[in-house]
Order: structure tokens, then C-alpha cells, then sequence
């Protein structure tokens, strides 16, 4: 980790062509379709986004972009060029100066300070761990009913390493205040583009979640500088809880007594107060609360719709899981369509929050088709469903996974 996070771009991080993009022939490489209705997107040419390489174009401004399904497939932590992409406004930063930028904590504390990044990747000790960051529409586009918003496939999550500061330890050193009960994250966003106060975006976590160790602001993503688009030069990290909650180029913590009006807070990403926060289309008198811990999820990598498996002889599979909010405890495959499930083996544990993979030794019986699930279970004994549960914001998407295949 470099003294100075910033050091490996220089003292003024100027990474350009981003904020005028538009949509033309010129600027795809070529083509994917993702498994749902009008799923053709366009793939990106490496480098058209600063610090990107080839990637699934969901939209260009605010920019949304996809990690292709295929990085999964060779990587259980994603590199940084091909992490995905969720930006809430056009006009996103494309120049830091690092020497100019500070991290204020404020608020319900004792000594408000201020921070540069210097001072916080050198006063205090560094912390390490690895968790997996995913949109909370991940996989909005397999949702049925269909929902508005952006119309992710699996891509809209990664696995990294993170290397930063516990949010504990500043909070300590501002002292909170008796009667404090949340925290407030505000990035760079407010500052480079006229907001109505209402619609500036920032975050608002509890107390309890924010002090929780794992909670952190990192300025390192696998032992990097972050991508200017997922956050540099530091984010805040919330490992288990949705991305919505984890504050690209943060800039200020602030310590409050309620938990925040502001509209990402309500209405935006809120979710049905109830079991898997599923309800029914048009279902009236249903309470919503903000988003919070994520599901558990698996998934293949290792076979593909339409592949070909040797009958009466063994193939290994392979995969990956998450436990969500909770530590993974086991993922199961099933090749009778639920009935029955064996057991994976787990590969080596990255810790709760992280991506962990699976294999199982698998030989269809006869030659014919095969349908394979996998479904994972987190310690809290949450586990995947057969269907995911619905949401008028497409959220919590958690359905098991299955390929279709043919033994011959």
C-alpha cells in the first residue's frame, strides 16, 4: 500500500473521455444477450470508460456497466478494470487532486476533524478483508412481473479485497456523542453538480452498523488504488449490506440523531417490510423500510446452457457462493429439480462476507437432458428459494440458478 493512495496516479489523478460518451457503432466491440427479454446489450471497447476494460453497456450516463459473465468464470476476485459500474449522475468526476482532498467527520462528536489521504492511510493501522460488493438490482432483469430500473443480468456485483481504515477507529477519535444514533455518508457528488438538497445523495446507516468492525473506508481494492468509477480515491465499505450503502469518493461522516429524509434514503431503495421483502403487484398498505443485508446467492461456472455432459462418467462442476449477510454454511447441488440436493465441497473461506468457491463431482445417469440447481444457505439459516420473492424496485434477487444441459 503506498504512503500516499493517490501516488500511483500521480498527485492529480486526471482520467478523461467518461462524462461525453455517446451510444454509437463506434463505441461496441460487439454483442452479449442476457437471459431475459430484449437482453441485447452492447459490449464495451476496452478503455472507452477511464479505467475500464471491456465491459456490458447498460447505460452511459449516469454510467452502468456490467462485468460480463465470463470474468466470473476466471475469477473468484474481480479485477479492478472489470469491476461493475453504478453511478447516479451524469456529470461524474473525471479529475482528483488528492493533495486537495480531505474526509471530514463531524456532526453529534466531541472534536470534529478533518482528514487528508495522506494522514488516513498513515495514522492509522491498515485493515484487510475481503467482501463482495452488489448492486441491490442485481439480476433485476429476470424479476417477473418486470420492474423499471436498469435491467442487470448476474453482472452487477464483484468480489474484491479491501485494504482501509475501520470506521470505528475515526469515529472513536471524534468521540460520538451520548444519544447519537446514526451515521451519515456524503461523497463528492453534491459538489461538482447543482442538487436540489432533497435529491443529494448519501447514505445513512445505525450506529451499531456503522461501528460494526467490519465496517470501513478503504483506499485500496485488491491492493490498488480503486477505479475512478468505483469509487476513487476512497469508499466506504459495507460488507454484507447492499452497495447503495457502500459511498463512492466519500467526503464526509457525519454523525446525527435520525436516521435521514433524503430521498436514496425514502423513497429510494426501500424494500416491502416483510419475509424475503416480497409482496404482490399491486398490493396496497405495505410498509416499506430502506435496504439492508443481502441474501445468499450461487452460481456455475465451470458449464453452460446448452453444453454436453458425458453420460455415465463424472464432471467435475464448479462454482461460486456468497452467505449475503451472514457467513456461507454450505451450498447443494440437485439434478431432480429440487427433489434432492448433495452437498458441495467449499474451497477456501475469504472470510464471511466474501465469494468462496464450491465443487461437486457430478455423472448423469443416463444419456438426455440435464437440469442442474445449486443453492446456497448462510449461518443464519437463510437459504435461497426456488422463486425469488417480488418488489416494485426489483430488489433482493436471490432465485436459485440452473443450467440445462444435454448428457450424450
Amino acid at each position: 500500500m503506498p504512503a500516499n493512495p493517490g501516488a500511483a496516479l500521480g498527485r492529480r489523478a486526471i482520467l478523461g473521455g467518461g462524462a461525453a460518451l455517446l451510444v454509437s457503432p463506434a463505441l461496441a466491440a460487439s454483442e452479449v444477450r442476457l437471459p431475459f427479454a430484449n437482453g441485447l446489450r452492447p459490449l464495451t471497447k476496452p478503455g472507452l470508460f477511464p479505467g475500464k476494460q471491456q465491459m456490458i453497456l447498460q447505460r452511459v450516463r449516469a454510467p452502468l456497466l456490467e462485468t460480463p459473465w465470463d470474468v466470473f468464470r476466471k475469477h473468484l476476485f474481480i479485477p479492478n478494470d472489470q469491476a461493475y459500474v453504478r453511478w447516479h449522475i451524469p456529470d461524474f468526476p473525471t479529475a482528483i487532486d488528492v493533495g486537495k482532498y480531505r474526509l471530514r467527520i463531524d456532526g453529534d462528536v466531541a472534536h470534529p476533524f478533518e482528514l487528508t489521504l495522506d494522514e488516513l492511510a498513515g495514522k492509522f493501522p491498515a485493515h484487510k478483508q475481503a467482501a463482495i460488493n452488489q448492486c441491490s438490482g442485481n439480476s433485476r432483469g429476470l424479476i417477473e412481473p418486470r420492474v423499471a430500473g436498469a435491467q442487470w443480468g448476474n453482472g452487477a456485483m464483484y468480489n474484491a479485497m479491501w485494504t482501509g481504515v475501520p470506521l470505528a477507529a475515526l469515529l472513536d477519535r471524534a468521540g460520538v456523542k451520548p444519544g447519537a444514533t446514526h451515521v451519515a455518508f456524503h461523497n463528492i457528488e453534491e459538489l461538482i453538480e447543482p442538487i436540489p438538497p432533497h435529491a443529494l445523495f448519501y447514505k445513512v446507516l445505525p450506529l451499531a452498523r456503522a461501528t460494526d468492525p467490519s465496517t470501513m473506508v478503504a483506499y485500496e481494492m485488491n491492493g490498488a488504488n480503486l477505479p475512478l468509477l468505483n469509487g476513487f480515491p476512497i469508499r466506504l465499505i459495507v460488507p454484507g449490506w447492499y452497495a447503495t450503502y457502500w459511498v463512492k469518493m466519500l467526503t464526509r461522516i457525519t454523525v446525527t440523531t435520525h436516521p435521514g429524509t433524503g430521498f436514496w434514503m425514502n423513497p429510494a431503495y426501500t424494500i416491502p417490510d416483510t419475509p424475503n421483502g416480497a409482496m404482490t403487484p399491486g398490493q396496497t398498505g405495505v410498509k416499506f423500510v430502506p435496504i439492508n443485508a443481502m441474501d445468499p446467492r450461487s452460481f456455475f461456472t465451470s458449464v453452460t446452457n446448452g453444453a454436453h455432459l458425458p453420460a455415465h462418467k463424472p464432471t467435475l462442476l464448479r462454482g461460486f457462493a456468497f452467505g449475503g449477510g451472514s457467513a456461507l454454511a454450505a451450498v447443494a447441488v440437485s439434478a431432480d429439480n429440487g427433489t434432492s440436493w448433495k452437498d458441495a465441497a467449499l474451497g477456501k473461506d475469504w472470510g464471511p462476507y466474501a465469494s468462496r468457491e464450491w465443487s461437486l463431482s457430478f455423472t448423469p445417469a443416463k444419456p438426455g437432458p440435464v437440469r442442474l440447481l445449486v443453492r446456497a444457505t448462510n449461518a443464519a439459516g437463510a437459504v435461497q428459494p426456488m422463486v425469488a420473492g417480488w418488489n416494485p424496485g426489483g430488489f433482493l434477487y436471490n432465485a436459485i440458478e440452473h443450467v440445462d444441459m444435454r448428457a450424450v
